[in-house]
């Protein structure tokens, strides 16, 4: 046979949906709110065909610039050449999720800034720079008698 360069060609895969997640879309997909300036995570839902994004945009990461009823504009990076390319893709709300990357940076700005109210009504400084972890100590491991013990081959010995 040809060989095939279609719009989805390479996509059994890729397109393809989880285990026991097979069906039609749950209710609760249609609705999650997304504003502008949201960071969502592209990954096309093989159940509706509709709104569907290019192979290359599937696990991408985006920001929201536009919202529709039914579907979210998304600025998405596009490395060509030597320079990154601003693409907008227009995507189903079916075909997308919020992204949970800055979740971690907010959660230690709330940390941090608990911290700082502490330490200033106690009059003091408190340290929030992130620092790498450290080697662990060292240690011994015994389990029981714990002494070497020498071993010696056993001599062959032929059964016939």
């Amino acid at each position: 046979m040809p060989h095939s360069f279609g719009y989805r060609a390479r996509t059994r895969d890729m397109f393809k949906r989880g285990f026991k997640e097979h069906g039609q879309i749950k209710l609760s997909t249609y609705l999650i709110p997304y504003h502008i300036g949201d960071i969502v995570d592209i990954k096309a839902n093989a159940a509706q065909q509709k709104g569907m994004p290019h192979k290359f945009y599937h696990g991408r990461t985006g920001i929201v610039y536009n919202v529709t009823p039914h579907a979210v504009g998304v600025i998405v990076n596009k490395v060509v050449g030597n320079r990154y390319l601003e693409k907008r893709v227009n995507l189903r709300v079916e075909h997308i999720k919020h992204s949970k990357c800055r979740q971690e940076f907010l959660d230690r700005v709330k940390r941090n800034q608990k911290l700082r109210e502490e330490a200033k009504a106690k009059g003091e400084r408190v340290p929030t720079k992130r620092f790498p972890g450290r080697p662990r100590e060292a240690h011994t491991v015994s389990v029981g008698d714990n002494t070497p013990q020498t071993i010696t081959p056993i001599p062959y010995e032929t059964t016939i």
